[in-house]
């Protein structure tokens, strides 16, 4: 590290630049930071420390007095962590609260529930701030951000990194796509200007950086979901090819699963259920690009690739199952057991977690099962089989359990909202509902895994405003168990859209009859596009 005192525009001795770089999780972390204080500097110490560390004590005249810190950081240089500082500015605490609560309040107002219990409303917005701390913005107020191999590059709208895509693509990206589709196109370029370096699609970035956390590639969900909802402000063609190459390569499993339409799980690969389902959403979600784009050919390539789960698919169990090269399932098999990260088919899981993952054909999996009630009835035994998990090193992601189901990791999340597709929407809104009830709460201890960048809140979000995006890419929101007598939702187009819960209570958690804009409507689900033009949503509830 290194620190320089730095004389402001008015040769005021306040200020000081520096850097810190570092490698972790990271690799390459450069940290440029400009630091403004209120009152001149009178002296500054520094101590060395081992690994060439060194800290410093800053001294001021008349300490007995208020002294205001401004910090401003950069991924590029001091100079434009002094441009980020606004040194025009002096600091001003009380301004910046303002400032702040008036951006938190316009972003927290884009949503309003209605309801007589004032712990659903704490549960809500904490849940809504949450959704909006990451991604974080990581260009400067000049456009510049440090790529992970030192160019500079320029980003037009914001650049965007902390990109905890295996979480986040669920219910958290969907949600900004909703509320702020502008932010989601600077998400996209960023995640754009990260493919001219490394020639695939990002996996999970902090700090600009590639770290190769968790399975899938699912920037490729979140730019179909996107194109497919409207958004643009981004260069489509160029998204494609970024999508159609990212899966196209060898890396992560990839060449195994061109050979031989699913990974084998001794073909050198860990988790190899697990990625196999992920990778045939993703191919899913490239085919839906496609077919948006009139690429008929790649369409029919990436549709017919989709349709890897069914390799895994074992009949007599009805779990997804380590398969090897030579088509062998992998013996013996407990689907309770949970290997943490090594010599496992799952993914911080287990086969009772991990075997519905194919939400982009959900009828697909029933018919496998051999229709919907055998589908329905193992179903339900992943929420009333009992809660042991098995093995010696056990995954600690597992927690938030209801039976087999745990709420705490992001697997899961999808689950509950498959009953709708099998014509037992009654079921997905109990298993909602006890979601809901008992996975929520106002403690401390209120969420049952942790953030993960939003993707826990967000399901909260969506669930408790009784819809959720079961397959982010398809559109469409499935209809779940509401829990608020009226959500009023301000879409960016400056249209409203209303939830009416009519006598919604604790009791009354089932959907009698639905109606938009005042016709009955059937289906269980409703389109973005429906949701985008405005108008008013009503559920009757009632208690059975």
């Amino acid at each position: 590290s290194k620190s320089d005192k730095k004389l402001d525009a008015n040769n005021n001795d306040n200020i000081i630049t520096g850097y810190r770089y570092s490698t972790g999780w990271a690799e390459n972390q450069k940290v440029f930071f400009a630091i403004q204080f209120s009152k001149p500097i009178k002296n500054i110490t520094y101590q060395k420390h081992k690994d060439d560390v060194t800290s410093g004590q800053i001294f001021f005249d008349n300490t007995d007095e208020k002294l205001e810190v401004k910090v401003a950081v950069s991924s590029v240089s001091e100079e434009n962590a002094l441009d980020n500082l606004e040194l025009y500015n002096a600091p001003n605490f009380d301004k910046t609260k303002s400032l702040a609560q008036q951006q938190w309040e316009k972003t927290l107002s884009s949503i309003v529930v209605e309801t007589p219990v004032d712990s659903l409303k704490t549960i809500f917005y904490t849940a809504l701030y949450h959704a909006q701390v990451a991604p974080v913005t990581f260009s400067d107020k000049n456009g510049q951000f440090r790529l992970q191999n030192d160019e500079i590059a320029q980003a037009e709208g914001t650049a965007y990194s902390t990109l905890s895509l295996w979480d986040t693509f669920r219910a958290e990206h969907p949600l900004l796509t909703l509320l702020q589709p502008k932010v989601t196109a600077d998400i996209i370029n960023s995640m754009l200007a990260y493919y001219q370096v490394h020639k695939v699609l990002p996996v999970w970035t902090l700090y600009g950086n590639e770290t190769n956390t968790m399975t899938g590639y699912h920037s490729v969900a979140v730019i179909a979901e996107a194109y497919l909802k409207g958004v643009r402000g981004f260069d489509a063609e160029k998204a494609y090819e970024a999508m159609k190459t990212t899966m196209m390569q060898d890396d992560r499993g990839l060449k195994a699963y061109k050979k031989y339409g699913y990974i084998p799980y001794n073909a050198g690969v860990d988790e190899s259920v697990t990625i196999t389902l992920e990778y045939a959403y993703d191919d899913w979600c490239v085919a839906q690009m496609a077919k948006a784009l009139g690429k008929t050919e790649d369409a029919d390539f990436f549709t017919k690739r989709s349709e890897a789960y069914a390799h895994l698919f074992d009949k007599e169990t009805g779990f997804m199952r380590g398969k090897s090269t030579n088509g062998k399932w992998r013996t013996p098999f407990d689907p309770k057991r949970s290997d943490h990260r090594e010599n496992t088919d799952y993914t911080e899981g287990n086969a009772w977690q991990h075997s519905w993952f194919v939400p982009h054909n959900v009828q697909g999996l029933i018919n496998l099962f051999g229709g919907n009630e055998p589908f329905v009835t193992h179903l339900e035994k992943l929420f009333t089989e009992s809660s042991e998990i098995t093995g010696d090193n056990t995954s600690p992601d597992i927690s938030g359990l209801i039976g087999q189901y745990a709420h705490g990791n992001e697997p899961s999340h999808h689950i509950a909202y498959m009953f709708n597709v099998a014509g037992q929407p009654k079921k997905t809104q109990y298993w909602v509902d006890r979601i809901l009830q008992t996975q929520y709460n106002t403690t401390p201890n209120g969420l049952s895994g942790n953030e993960d960048c939003g993707q826990m809140s967000a399901w909260y979000l969506w669930s408790a405003m009784g819809l959720y995006p079961m397959n982010p890419a398809s559109t469409e929101y499935q209809f779940g168990r509401p829990l608020f007598d009226k959500v009023t939702i301000h879409l960016p187009n400056g249209k409203t859209f209303t939830i009416i819960a009519k006598n919604v209570s604790k009791d009354n958690k089932y959907i009698q009859s639905v109606k938009l804009n005042g016709k009955e409507y059937s289906q269980w689900h409703i389109s973005h596009q429906d949701l985008l033009k405005g108008g008013e949503l009503v559920f009757e509830m009632t208690n059975k």
